[in-house]
């Protein structure tokens, strides 16, 4: 492609002949790069997270030297740098703690850098939806890779998906139907390969989101971590991010609200994870488009779920990709008429639809055709009600179908160890039918949101065989988990919300098909608790300090995406001059 020359954002540094420029370029050649290296090329970002201690990760360094060489073949001048890395499977208390912190490094090293494009080398839950945060503060030119899926994982001759393997097997030692030893021996078997879960969880949820969004290239979320096409496509992005800043293919131009609507449809059709509810707001916060909790029902409700993985159905992100992956399933929706906007533009300065219009589906059974769906209906259950006045969220093609509507009494855990203390107890008062709640675990109360809704069974309902039960929190949950689990109630209750005065014994009705979430008490007395409660407050001194203390004091609510209230908008890529 041929196109006019255009003033680039790196030439305030490096096309200058005075004493900036001249040290600007200095420094640079202490690297031993040549003069020609900054004539007018454009200088390409290639911001990576990886990180040794964010296994998903862990290919990130070997996948940026391909991104590298696309760059180079296609006339740019790539400059790596790296970038906080909030791996889900390691950092405490939660990588959703530090995703806001993340996407801070991310928008300030982009803005204060010569950098015309940026390639975002993403994987891990929270690193996707960080970077792209971050990136679209700045809205310059932006294109995002993925790490991509691990393996299938085995185990005792089965595939096993990651994430949701523990969940179930920790559910079986409880009950006493396998014994520890099976269960750690599945250990090595599950995560068999560098690259993120392998069942429809958070990273692959958020991977094709931003594939429907359109900030990638097609298939970039399905594509196996180790497989050589991973790397073509590395490759690719790297050329393509070129020719994107020459066209000027800014982050806002794919970020639109069509693109969000896109987005949401996808991962209804997908069984995709609750957290991307979270994600996706606070993206779109970002780059200024509104985007509301309504939305998740208006798009996303009557959406069937085609694609048949785990935690929701039987098969793996493998199998996705073999089956024709994200495009497969956006021809589907298309063909269908339920592509809400075909014609939203995409990184690869094509439309989604000419995208995927003539993308091959390789397997039925993997991505179902529209009359044979996994789930008719797997949009998101957004709740409200006098119990969650803000919302709530469930994910119907993970829950059991006949607890979506269910009324039961209230087993109440002030806080995550509470529940820990008291679960296994064999004189714990609970049934079936009751209803688990626990407190003091949204952005906040924990802080930062831990994926820890999904609460196990009591053990003694486990041994009675009782394989599920409402859970109600405002908490996240994992996307590998699975479940009739009511997430993200808002307010949550260390901010006051109604689910700080909910006791033992409280009816709980919920009713998904209907939006509701109800707590069967007066306005009176719900009126009179939360007035006590009030006045019982005292502060945390933990929160008094540091990071910790930044957080709870400007962290936004659930419904509001939990980004920091300070960087909700895009303040765009420029920045003061540097006189030296």
């Amino acid at each position: 492609m041929t196109l006019p020359p255009r003033k680039l954002r790196s030439a305030a540094w490096f096309g200058t002949a005075d004493k900036n420029g001249f040290m600007y370029r200095s420094w640079m050649k202490s690297q031993g790069i040549p003069d020609h290296e900054f004539q007018g090329k454009p200088i390409i970002g290639i911001c990576n997270t990886w990180s040794e201690l964010t296994p998903c990760n862990s290919n990130l360094r070997k996948l940026a030297e391909h991104v590298k060489r696309g760059v180079s073949e296609a006339g740019g001048f790539p400059v790596e740098f790296p970038v906080f890395s909030n791996g889900e499977s390691n950092l405490r208390p939660t990588a959703m703690f530090t995703r806001n912190l993340a996407s801070m490094d991310v928008e300030e090293a982009i803005r204060g850098n010569p950098i015309d494009g940026v390639v975002l080398l993403v994987g891990c839950d929270k690193t996707t939806p960080a970077l792209l945060m971050g990136a679209a503060s700045c809205d310059v030119p932006t294109i995002a890779v993925s790490t991509g899926p691990m393996l299938n994982g085995k185990h005792q001759g089965r595939d096993i998906g990651s994430g949701t393997a523990v969940w179930q097997l920790s559910e079986q030692v409880k009950a006493g139907r396998i014994t520890l030893h099976d269960f750690l021996s599945a250990e090595a078997g599950m995560s068999r390969s560098v690259g993120t879960c392998n069942t429809m969880g958070t990273a692959s949820t958020m991977a094709c989101a931003a594939e429907a969004l359109g900030v990638t290239l097609p298939h970039n979320a399905a594509i196996p971590s180790v497989d050589a096409r991973r790397y073509v496509l590395a490759h690719m992005s790297g050329m393509r991010i070129v020719d994107m800043v020459l066209e000027d293919l800014t982050l806002s131009k794919l970020l639109t609200r069509a693109a969000f609507e896109n987005a949401i449809r996808t991962i209804a059709a997908i069984g995709g994870s609750t957290n991307a509810v979270i994600h996706l707001k606070a993206i779109a916060g970002r780059i200024g488009v509104p985007l509301e909790l309504e939305d998740w029902t208006r798009v996303g409700r009557g959406t069937p779920t085609l694609v048949d993985l785990q935690p929701s159905g039987r098969f793996l992100m493998e199998e996705f990709y073999y089956a024709g992956g994200l495009p497969a399933v956006l021809r589907r929706l298309g063909e269908a008429g339920l592509l809400p906007h075909a014609e939203a533009l995409t990184a690869n300065g094509r439309s989604l639809w000419d995208n995927v219009k003539d993308a091959p589906i390789l397997n039925d059974e993997v991505i179902r055709p529209l009359d044979r769906p996994l789930v008719a209906d797997g949009g998101m259950c957004i709740l409200r009600g006098n119990l969650a006045p803000r919302g709530a969220v469930l994910k119907p093609s993970a829950a059991t179908e006949s607890l979506l509507q269910h009324r039961g009494r209230a087993v109440v855990f002030e806080n995550l160890d509470d529940y820990k203390a008291r679960i296994a107890d064999p004189e714990l008062d609970v049934t079936r039918d009751s209803v688990l709640v626990m407190k003091n675990c949204g952005p906040r109360g924990y802080p930062g949101m831990a994926e820890v809704g999904n609460m196990g069974l009591p053990p003694k309902l486990l041994a009675q065989g009782v394989t599920d039960m409402v859970r109600l929190s405002d908490a996240r949950m994992s996307g590998t988990a699975y479940g009739t689990v009511v997430l993200h109630v808002a307010p949550e209750a260390r901010a006051g919300g109604p689910l700080a005065i909910v006791r033992d014994g409280d009816l709980i009705e919920l009713d998904c098909a209907a939006g509701r979430l109800h707590l069967a008490i007066s306005d009176d007395e719900l009126a009179l608790r939360l007035a006590a409660w009030r006045e019982a407050q005292r502060p945390d001194p933990r929160d008094a300090s540091g990071y910790r203390g930044l957080y709870v004091d400007r962290v936004l609510q659930a419904d509001e995406g939990c980004d920091f209230d300070f960087l909700v908008g895009c303040r765009g890529a420029e920045v003061p001059p540097h006189s030296h």
